[in-house]
């Protein structure tokens, strides 16, 4: 399987804590296209921010075919 590019362009994301996980939602401002996920906070920022930019990259290339 390829790897998928990440998106160029600006992202925000957010990290709000939900009891022991937290929400991350990245957003493309380009396009408007958000994505959001759930996961422990012991995995960290970096990590769950990088979760969702993969998940971001991927939704944004399945919609170019």
């Amino acid at each position: 399987m390829a790897a998928i590019p990440p998106p160029t362009g600006e992202i925000l994301f957010e990290l709000r804590p939900i009891g022991r996980s937290v929400k991350v939602s990245a957003i493309h401002v380009d396009t408007g296209t958000e994505v959001s996920l759930a996961g422990p906070i012991s995995a960290g920022e970096h990590v769950l921010k990088q979760m969702a930019l993969n998940k971001l990259a991927y939704v944004l290339a399945s919609r170019k075919g």
